[in-house]
């Protein structure tokens, strides 16, 4: 048996429900709306965040029913390769499909949940509610991402 961790052995297809759960950072960035370019397909995020998501903890405030309250919730689970792709470049989920290593600030590596928030890569700070923007003119809200 390998000494790796399970991220490193396992592929997303594999993973138990308590090891996909932890490998979600708490960044709160699959949770801003994005919009795509129909003619070269490029996803560009905004900084506007679902209803459901707690701007100033980054996380989801009805996570276990989130499917039901919100019609167009990522379900990251089903996503399919193509579909990853759209998830920042920082994204766990999309760096095991990849067969890349988790950022060292990533919680797994430091063992400390608040790592996300400190390394800067959390939504903290900078989202908004999609309750508080004109949604008919997100494109005055698409941000550029800094890679960490």
């Amino acid at each position: 048996m390998s000494d790796a961790p399970f991220w490193e052995q396992k592929t997303l297809a594999e993973l138990t429900d308590s090891e996909w759960e932890s490998l979600c950072d708490g960044c709160g960035q699959c949770c801003l709306h994005k919009l795509v370019n129909e003619e070269s397909a490029d996803v560009f995020y905004t900084r506007v965040a679902c209803t459901l998501l707690n701007t100033e903890t980054a996380r989801c405030t009805s996570y276990r029913d989130r499917f039901s309250k919100v019609k167009d919730c990522l379900n990251v689970r089903g996503m399919t390769a193509s579909e990853l792709a759209w998830m920042p470049k920082t994204c766990a989920y999309r760096l095991v499909h990849e067969r890349q290593p988790l950022p060292a600030w990533h919680p797994l590596i430091t063992g400390d949940a608040a790592s996300t928030r400190d390394a800067g890569i959390a939504v903290i700070g900078w989202a908004v509610s999609e309750d508080t923007v004109d949604m008919d003119n997100l494109e005055a809200e698409i941000i550029e991402w800094i890679d960490a």
